[in-house]
């Protein structure tokens, strides 16, 4: 190409990237939520965490008729559980959810029905829709599965039989799963965010730059100028691309932060993402940004205002944004079709990068070939319209 256009495609991109940073307004709407989003539900997931792990650490039970129970207030204790009376209203307590603790029923003849050899029941009373109340029946039933155990062995060695005999098999569990791969089921929200913010970056500006101008009335004197339509177009599409790339940018460092301030001790030995995982997340997200945004002007180039363009450009938003949802609903592995469905591709790529898996030429080709069409097409399409426009 000649050097003329070439020029005029820096002045243009440059043009587009200092009108869209200058509207502050604009800006500070996009990155509140594309770059803190991200971060804030992190720390209150960390914040969910940190209550159980501090529940747990009371050791704490809530118990109703404990007194009919010797044998088993006596197996908590050696567990050094604190054991508290539950309160009558128990009930209304959980439905209300002012009660955040599932609570252990013993019936009247407890002790009396252990030593005369029967099962006596004991209720677990909780409520489904109680989450904070319901996350504790597992944690009680283990508690409770203890005190089956021991009173099997004891009833065994009173008549000389071994208690070992109630576990003909040893199991032992070996997971094969990488360290990283394992933090990886705390990380995997990030990649849904990064893709977000591309979409945050890229989308005010494609819009603005086609449909904004022609609703100001300056598209049409912008295309009477001697300038190449496609030069026009490709630079408005580096702009776009270029935002868009900032703000996943941006994301992608708001996490390293935000890791500073989460409180559950769990997960932040777990969550490990820095530098090393900023960069490929970066790169991946340069086919899906320069398609999106060359596929958003080709969506707003034809529309007569800036809110035209807006409610046009919503189905392509949605479907990038809800194809990361396959993979989720199909655990069964990833299919190789994923990589060549954009927005899918960056969200199946970047959860290798953080698995700790080396990604191949192959494996990256599929997005690349597919954001190059994608933009491509879509540029023709948009530099195509614009001629069709000055025409008239």
């Amino acid at each position: 190409m000649s050097t003329g256009f070439w020029r005029n495609f820096q002045v243009v991109a440059v043009k587009e990237v200092i009108d869209a940073l200058r509207d502050r307004r604009t800006l500070l709407r996009l990155m509140v939520p594309a770059i803190m989003m991200g971060p804030l539900i992190l720390l209150g997931l960390s914040a969910l965490l940190a209550s159980f792990e501090d529940r747990a650490e009371k050791r704490e039970i809530l118990v109703a008729g404990i007194a009919n129970a010797p044998t088993l207030r006596n197996f908590l204790e050696r567990q050094t559980y604190t054991i508290k009376e539950a309160p009558t209203d128990y009930e209304a307590m959980l439905r209300e959810r002012t009660l955040t603790d599932p609570v252990v029923v013993v019936g009247d003849r407890f002790e009396q029905e252990l030593q005369e050899g029967e099962r006596p029941t004991v209720e677990i009373v909780s409520d489904s829709a109680n989450q904070r109340a319901g996350a504790g029946v597992g944690s009680t039933q283990r508690l409770l599965t203890g005190f089956n155990q021991e009173r099997a062995v004891l009833n065994l060695a009173l008549r000389g039989v071994s208690g070992d005999l109630l576990q003909s098999v040893s199991v032992e569990e070996r997971d094969l799963a990488s360290v990283q791969a394992r933090a990886s089921r705390i990380t995997s929200i990030i990649p849904m965010f990064i893709i977000m913010a591309v979409l945050y970056g890229a989308l005010t500006a494609s819009l603005d730059s086609t449909a904004g101008e022609r609703e100001r009335g300056s598209l049409e004197p912008l295309l009477m100028n001697p300038v190449q339509h496609l030069a026009l177009v490709a630079g408005k599409w580096s702009a776009v691309a270029t935002l868009g790339l900032m703000m996943a940018l941006l994301a992608s460092l708001s996490f390293i932060p935000a890791q500073w301030f989460i409180k559950s001790d769990s997960l932040q030995a777990m969550f490990q993402f820095g530098v090393w995982e900023v960069l490929p997340f970066i790169v991946l997200q340069v086919p899906l940004a320069a398609g999106l945004g060359a596929g958003l002007m080709a969506v707003a180039i034809r529309s007569k205002s800036f809110k035209e363009a807006q409610a046009s450009s919503g189905l392509l938003i949605a479907a990038v944004t809800m194809t990361p949802m396959i993979g989720i609903m199909n655990p069964g592995g990833d299919a190789w079709w994923y990589l060549w469905l954009p927005g899918l591709s960056q969200n199946t790529l970047m959860l290798r990068v953080l698995k700790g898996e080396s990604l191949g030429f192959l494996q990256i080709m599929p997005s690349l070939l597919v954001g190059t069409l994608l933009t491509l097409g879509c540029l023709y399409y948009v530099a195509h319209s614009m001629r069709q426009a000055v025409s008239r």
